[in-house]
């Protein structure tokens, strides 16, 4: 069996005011009780409710290729939607 995985957050946004762009981003991965590996995902516009998926890993090695390739598709932002993510803060519940 793998490590227990950490929990982590990432908060990506994608912001250009003039083209009228506010996307966001959030990645969040966790451990279940079983000890399998959680890894919660949303996007859309700032401000509103948005998408969001759950998906579940046995592996702990899955699961964070599955994170690298959700980062990976953001990362060329640039190109499909005119406008770069970038990771900020984690913004206040």
């Amino acid at each position: 069996m793998s490590a227990r995985a950490q929990d982590r957050f990432i908060w990506l946004e994608a912001v250009d005011r003039p083209r009228n762009v506010a996307r966001r981003y959030a990645i969040a991965t966790s451990a279940d009780l079983f000890g399998a590996t959680i890894v919660q995902f949303a996007w859309g516009r700032i401000g509103a409710r948005g998408q969001s998926r759950t998906v579940s890993f046995v592996d702990q090695a899955e699961a964070d290729r599955f994170v690298r390739q959700l980062l990976r598709r953001r990362a060329g932002a640039k190109a499909r939607i005119g406008v770069a993510y970038r990771e900020v803060a984690m913004p206040a519940s």
